[in-house]
């Protein structure tokens, strides 16, 4: 029976590092970030956040590898190292920590509706609760795990690496004109501003570089944790580091830092066709303020899960 369960290798255990770190701090906070610190301060942000991430996965994966990783994950980990008492405690913070961070992929993902809202409200007059989606969501999700299993998740997770990794590479191919405008300088707009805020913004770009521990969460399921889990989380962890690093610099290229600051998908305009590949709010806001001939020239957004 055993045999059967721990099936997965090492790429479900990357897989669901990488599109955890590439999340919705990414897609909706990562460009206010670089707006407001500049490139310069942004390479600070991912320099110190990738001084706590690194050690973390090399001593996870020390543990891995010295130890015998049953189910459990990141919870196993820590109360067979450190004994029951202080793993049960610990354990119970980690058990919040991701209840919480649940919550927050939720309203990522609910806002990707936003659309739909303000069809509604201009439509018909009606406000649509955001609970309408969120909710019905989250118990169908829930269900379709506990009746068929890790497995399906595993299949469901290649489907969003694979809108992820479109995504990426859209954004990569986006040629908008900022940096060809006159009087554009990269020096000029890669100076570190506003260092009083340094520590507000890693509070906020911070938990998406966390994202490289749920891979380990899969323990249970695999095949050779001792190989799986090491290789999967230092590789989604240097991948998701150096991707940031280059994201940054796009960003800091490709718009403005009033348009990084303002505009929380900024993302969508700067990549190629990204109205539909990744969705953006002011498509909808322009969709709502036209009139009704013009509205059916305004094509709709596809709805992307950012985790």
């Amino acid at each position: 029976m055993n045999e059967k369960l721990n099936k997965f290798g090492t790429a479900p255990v990357f897989f669901t590092a990488i599109s955890t770190i590439l999340g919705a701090v990414l897609f909706l906070r990562f460009g206010f970030a670089n707006g407001t610190l500049g490139f310069t301060g942004v390479i600070i942000i991912i320099i110190l956040g990738h001084l706590v991430t690194i050690p973390t996965a090399l001593a996870i994966s020390e543990i891995a590898t010295n130890k015998r990783v049953e189910g459990g994950g990141e919870y196993f980990i820590v109360s067979r190292s450190f004994g029951m008492n202080i793993g049960a405690t610990i354990g119970l913070f980690l058990y919040i920590s991701q209840a919480i961070s649940i919550a927050f992929y939720v309203i990522a993902f609910t806002e990707t509706f936003q659309f739909l809202f303000d069809f509604l409200l201009d439509k018909y007059n009606f406000v649509l609760p955001r609970q309408a989606i969120s909710v019905p969501v989250m118990i169908l999700l829930s269900m379709l795990i506990l009746r068929k299993g890790a497995n399906t998740g595993v299949k469901t997770l290649y489907l969003v690496v694979g809108l992820l990794a479109l995504s990426m590479v859209m954004f990569f191919l986006g040629a908008p004109d900022y940096s060809l405008q006159p009087g554009f300088s990269f020096a000029e707009v890669s100076k570190f501003k506003n260092s009083d805020q340094l520590f507000y913004i890693f509070a906020i770009v911070f938990p998406a570089f966390t994202g490289m521990t749920a891979g380990v969460g899969l323990s249970g399921d695999l095949k050779n944790p001792a190989r799986s889990i090491p290789i999967g989380t230092i590789g989604a962890t240097i991948t998701g580091m150096i991707l940031y690093l280059f994201v940054a610099y796009k960003l800091t290229i490709s718009a403005s830092p009033a348009d990084l600051i303002n505009n929380q998908l900024v993302m969508s305009d700067i990549a190629l066709w990204g109205k539909i590949i990744i969705p953006n709010f002011d498509a909808a806001a322009r969709w709502k303020n036209a009139d009704p001939l013009a509205r059916n020239t305004v094509q709709p957004v596809i709805i992307y899960c950012f985790d």
